[in-house]
């Protein structure tokens, strides 16, 4: 494997049309994607994970416009490909597990047959088509794979449903992998299992992954970098392990203090984060940030904040960061 990036994002922004006007949903956004890692994508719901996770792969929303930058994959930007170059890009280099296994599937056709229609561009005969889906329906724990081919969604539990949605996403053996939250629908023993085989199939496959989810633990136990949004914007990235045990932003500091598995001593009052996301029609100045954290200072309120190094792998936009301008 080689950390070469695979994925670029570059000042990207997007705004969504609404009654009110336009939606600043995602505002310059930088991230690199190496191939071969895994990088998660954390924040409140609200904070643009899945907007930036469906752009990669060209699947906005029809009033969803990108107002700037670009998406490069190997040097391509996507939001410059025609309908023809995304299709082809989703069937053989991109695939997208989504949120809900229960409605990701169609209902009304056969699992065989879906998995035999994703392999469309593939060579081979229906036969040999049919028998790689039976062998990566078994790859994710399905049992008795080659006779569920004929069976429907519906006869599925949630986890299998999710299964088949991994192994559907895998079967064309894609350079990058987009899971949009794929855990939340399921109980926390699946939770795991889907977790692990994730991890398992990434090292045999070498595809980068995109993970998007609210779950830090998660994160932390599959990723192998991360990427904190808030309100639209990037404010920390860098290495799970320099990210989630040292904390270079205040939001990030905030996340990691709500997480329950860091509580100690029993409690009824859960840890939050004071105060609610900003209006993206209307944006304020300064760092987005600033209205709920508690270190704000002035130059917080009227400058934006730039980028800066946190330490030797991992980045965060924060006034605090520069050292110069507080003495």
């Amino acid at each position: 494997m080689t950390d070469a990036p695979l994925l670029q994002v570059r000042d990207l922004s997007i705004d969504f049309g609404t009654p009110r006007g336009r939606l600043h949903a995602l505002r310059g956004i930088n991230v690199d994607v190496p191939k071969g890692r895994i990088m998660g994508l954390v924040g409140e719901s609200g904070c643009g994970k899945s907007t930036l996770a469906y752009a990669l792969s060209g699947l906005l929303a029809g009033n969803g416009q990108v107002t700037g930058g670009a998406i490069l994959m190997d040097g391509q930007d996507v939001t410059k490909m025609s309908d023809r170059q995304l299709r082809d890009m989703r069937g053989q280099r991109v695939s997208m597990i989504f949120q809900d296994p229960m409605t990701a599937l169609n209902p009304v056709i056969t699992i065989g047959r879906q998995m035999l229609d994703i392999q469309y561009r593939d060579p081979g005969t229906s036969a040999e088509k049919r028998a790689r889906a039976a062998a990566m329906l078994d790859r994710v724990g399905i049992p008795d794979a080659a006779a569920q081919l004929g069976s429907y969604p519906h006869q599925f539990s949630g986890g299998m449903r999710q299964r088949v949605c991994i192994a559907m996403a895998l079967l064309t053996k894609p350079d990058l992998l987009i899971a949009d939250e794929p855990t939340t629908a399921l109980d926390a023993t699946l939770e795991v299992q889907i977790i692990e085989l994730l991890r398992e199939l990434q090292q045999e496959i070498g595809c980068a992954i995109v993970f998007v989810s609210h779950h830090l633990g998660t994160v932390a136990e599959l990723c192998d970098d991360v990427t904190v949004m808030y309100a639209g914007e990037v404010v920390e990235q860098g290495d799970v392990r320099s990210v989630f045990h040292a904390p270079a932003h205040p939001y990030t500091q905030a996340l990691l203090e709500c997480d329950p598995a860091r509580i100690k001593e029993a409690t009824r009052h859960l840890p939050t984060i004071a105060g609610t996301l900003p209006d993206l029609v209307n944006v304020p100045e300064g760092c987005i940030f600033a209205p709920r954290c508690a270190h704000a200072w002035d130059r917080c309120r009227a400058e934006h904040p730039a980028a800066r190094r946190a330490s030797a792998h991992h980045t965060a936009a924060c006034h605090l960061l520069d050292t110069e301008a507080r003495t």
